[in-house]
């Protein structure tokens, strides 16, 4: 009786500590649903972009949506077309959407500061990409409103573009074509290339003219020049789309005259591969966008902090003798 009375109680005992079990033990999903942390907030970034017709701009925007998409970030690209006024409205609706962070392209120095200073008076991180802001400002001097440039060494490139010359022609009459009237560009790719020529000696530069950054106006601007000094020996075009309408020139008048472009564009390879061109300076546009879209997330999150600093990217020099280690990335 005392062996029946004394099982009863502890199987009594042992259903008690079963209930009081079951009622303290939450199923799975309830436990994962009472412990876990909510999903993180997707960020969102917006470009604010030049003019995507151009194939430069184009590739630094697949560049960057890219990038995004490896960082689940949803990026908002806005083309301003080339127009100011509608990258500013652009900017302006960006800011409005309270985006996490702006990538701008900007199309002009001074009007890039203003549109940099309204998203700073909205908290939002602005960095620049393929440029710079800020009127009479150099670009390895970066507006204190930004959180960084990522952009060409145009000043390097120049270097890289004149001591390409000083190897491939020993000598001569050369002329020099630039861009539209008003870039920086204008200034900063040419600045070193004469330094160059300069120091080697034995050049002499006999024309200056603007080619557009178009094919078809430096073709005309070399077509003049040719006819005016046909023993020229090397024509100096700082976009590779000028330089190939440049060969069409020299072709045209049979000219000897080598010509050295800038970008690593398709067509430029093609040409250095063709030996139309002797030389570019191989630009990568697609990699800034990606590099861009990388630094602004870690400015949103934290890991990139202090004053602005600028990022140059590799911008190497190729001849035939290189040409495959330059792939075309516009």
């Amino acid at each position: 009786m005392k062996l029946t009375r004394s099982l009863a109680a502890t199987a009594g005992l042992s259903l008690l500590l079963a209930g009081i079990a079951a009622c303290d033990t939450e199923s799975p999903s309830e436990s994962t649903a009472a412990g876990a942390s909510a999903p993180a907030k997707q960020l969102t970034f917006g470009l604010a972009n030049q003019q995507e017709s151009v194939t430069f701009p184009a590739a630094l925007a697949k560049g960057a949506k890219a990038k995004a998409d490896e960082l689940g970030i949803k990026l908002v690209a806005l083309d301003s077309q080339g127009d100011q006024q509608k990258q500013a409205s652009q900017m302006q609706d960006l800011i409005a959407q309270k985006v996490d962070g702006i990538l701008l392209v900007p199309l002009s120095p001074g009007p890039g500061q203003a549109l940099v200073d309204q998203a700073a008076a909205a908290n939002i991180p602005v960095g620049t990409v393929h440029g710079y802001v800020g009127a009479n400002r150099d670009v390895e001097s970066p507006y204190d409103k930004l959180k960084f440039i990522v952009t060409e060494n145009e000043r390097g490139a120049g270097q890289t573009a004149g001591d390409l010359a000083v190897k491939e022609v020993p000598g001569g009459k050369v002329a020099v074509i630039t861009g539209a009237p008003g870039f920086d560009e204008n200034t900063t790719r040419v600045e070193k290339f004469k330094a160059a020529l300069d120091a080697k000696g034995g050049y002499q530069i006999v024309a200056t003219q603007p080619g557009g950054w178009t094919k078809q106006d430096g073709q005309s601007a070399c077509q003049n020049i040719l006819a005016a000094t046909p023993d020229l020996a090397l024509i100096y075009a700082i976009s590779d789309d000028m330089a190939v309408g440049c060969a069409a020139a020299v072709k045209s008048a049979n000219s000897k005259a080598k010509i050295i472009g800038v970008g690593g564009s398709e067509a430029g390879i093609a040409a250095v591969k063709d030996g139309t061109l002797v030389g570019t300076v191989c630009y990568k546009p697609y990699d800034s966008g990606e590099m861009a879209v990388q630094l602004l997330h870690d400015a949103v999150t934290g890991k990139l902090s202090g004053a602005p600093k600028t990022t140059f990217y590799d911008t190497p020099g190729v001849t035939k003798a290189n040409v495959d280690s330059c792939t075309p990335q516009w």
